[in-house]
């Protein structure tokens, strides 16, 4: 097992398992110093990871040299724990996508004949007049007409955010655009089942008056209900790119968020 170190904003590593046990053992590190490793979705005292290793507080944590087992072994395999996109971001990227699903919501609205079928309506509810039962049937007669359209729009979006999402971009136009990405929990690639789970997630964020959307806003880990739901990050950064270090000033003293 392959185990990270984190102290005052900063990762080292990553370093095997007994190498770390060993530096415990001996007081190179110190058990509140973090660690993480794959498999964890939060980074954790070294204490609590190693509770059979902990000994006497040792001096300041100066990090090793990392062996040569790392090699081809980036930091940015493990996920850049603070670095999440922040609501407004994630909302200009959706913003983007709007525009970018625009002209294909278009042509699928004419295909299926949604345009006439508004006109039909509105023809038909000046018609009606100030009879309630004739408004009604105007408005059941549209809803039936524009369910295909509806049908087919709501499938291609799906396609286009889940396809986008769980490919090797890690995010839709929008997102790439904006230089943000879309990972699991321990900041790797989504396969398109979850990313299907976290689209129709939306629709639930959507329906309680956009307050899971909102939650993005206050939530640890910046995760919209959609994404908890889901278990997903939206991260800043494209795939592949190193993630950008904080200053320990820019963090909470004494703690490394995961």
């Amino acid at each position: 097992m392959e185990v990270w170190i984190g102290r005052d904003g900063e990762r080292h590593g990553p370093y095997k398992e007994m190498d770390v046990r060993q530096w415990l053992r001996s007081g190179q590190v110190s058990p509140q110093d973090l660690g993480w490793y794959e498999g964890l979705a939060d980074w954790q005292p070294l204490s609590v990871l190693f509770p059979d290793e902990v000994g006497v507080a040792p001096p300041a944590f100066t990090p090793p040299p990392a062996p040569s087992y790392d090699a081809g072994i980036r930091a940015s395999d493990a996920p850049a724990l603070a670095d999440y996109a922040g609501f407004w971001k994630r909302v200009a990227a959706y913003i983007l996508d709007a525009l970018v699903l625009w002209i294909p919501n278009m042509l699928l609205s004419s295909l299926f004949g949604a345009n006439e079928a508004a006109e039909t309506y509105l023809q038909a509810k000046l018609a009606a007049g100030s009879d309630p039962q004739l408004a009604l049937q105007a408005f059941d007669t549209y809803l039936h007409a524009l369910g295909p359209a509806l049908m087919a729009q709501t499938v291609v979006t799906w396609l286009y955010f889940a396809a986008c999402e769980s490919s090797a971009w890690q995010g839709t136009l929008g997102k790439r655009a904006l230089g943000i990405r879309v990972t699991n929990l321990t900041g790797g690639r989504i396969t398109f089942m979850r990313a299907t789970g976290r689209y129709f997630g939306k629709l639930l964020s959507a329906f309680i008056l956009c307050f899971g959307f909102l939650m993005v806003a206050w939530t640890q880990r910046k995760q919209g209900l959609h994404d908890l739901l889901a278990q997903t990050l939206v991260l800043n950064g494209r795939p592949g790119e190193q993630p950008s270090q904080q200053s320990p000033s820019s963090r909470d003293q004494g703690s490394l968020s995961a």
